[in-house]
């Protein structure tokens, strides 16, 4: 607890000098890149002080001067400052729960950034309204992150993964990178506040392209494949999610 409690003061001071330069330059210009580079360094350095380490290992270098979708998966909040700092110096803009949008600033920054709301009705209209803007924000060449499962595994094996990703990708075109984080889950577990400290391995595997692939099940398959395969243990989960 007092592992977090550091964490997240860490964050809330460095966040406020960030705030108050960042901000008022990003109205001003409406760009975001910088504020969206400090954020990543504030979340990074956080982590750090907490004793977070990041160890990545790029299987294959990332495709240049074209945005990527991401697809990786989730087991800890503590995940996406970690994967943003992981994949620098792409700026990646991310799904995030419709409820942080409506945060002051916070929300206002966020959307500036790109980052792209997901309601929890799980309305059909709501779905296509998200994939849409997602779908934008890969079109203006800003990188997509996505975590396939849509939530967080309680044991880190691999949930069923959502369909819109794969959706997402077909209609883009972009190439698709899967990611496999390894080891968020057993430093801070779902439905813990309990953060230990520990080394955190991200495995960036060879990007995909959707053309390559017959349908959108195929590519989900192999997008599947390639994240479970640096996964110890029972990493495929629930093989029927397929």
């Amino acid at each position: 607890m007092l592992r977090a409690c550091w964490l997240f003061l860490v964050w809330g001071v460095c966040t406020v000098p960030v705030g108050l330069v960042g901000l008022p330059l990003a109205a001003l210009t409406r760009n975001a890149t910088l504020l969206y580079r400090w954020g990543v360094a504030v979340g990074s350095l956080g982590l750090r002080a907490a004793g977070v380490r990041t160890r990545v290992r790029l299987e294959a270098p990332l495709p240049a001067n074209t945005p990527c979708l991401f697809l990786s998966n989730h087991a800890s909040n503590i995940d996406p400052p970690l994967l943003a700092a992981a994949l620098r110096p792409h700026r990646t803009a991310m799904l995030v729960k419709q409820e942080l949008l409506r945060v002051p600033l916070l929300g206002w920054a966020m959307s500036l950034a790109g980052f792209v709301p997901v309601a929890r009705s799980g309305s059909v209209d709501d779905a296509k309204r998200s994939l849409e803007q997602a779908r934008a924000v890969l079109a203006s060449g800003i990188s997509m992150t996505v975590f396939a499962e849509g939530t967080r595994s309680p044991d880190g094996r691999l949930l069923p993964f959502k369909k819109g990703p794969f959706f997402l990708a077909m209609a883009c075109g972009v190439p698709v990178v899967p990611v496999t984080l390894v080891g968020t889950g057993a430093l801070l577990p779902k439905g813990r506040l309990q953060l230990r400290r520990g080394t955190v391995d991200v495995v960036v595997h060879p990007s995909l392209l959707p053309g390559d692939f017959p349908d959108r099940d195929a590519l989900q398959a192999a997008v599947r494949a390639s994240i479970a395969s640096a996964l110890p243990g029972d990493a495929y989960g629930l093989m029927n999610a397929l």
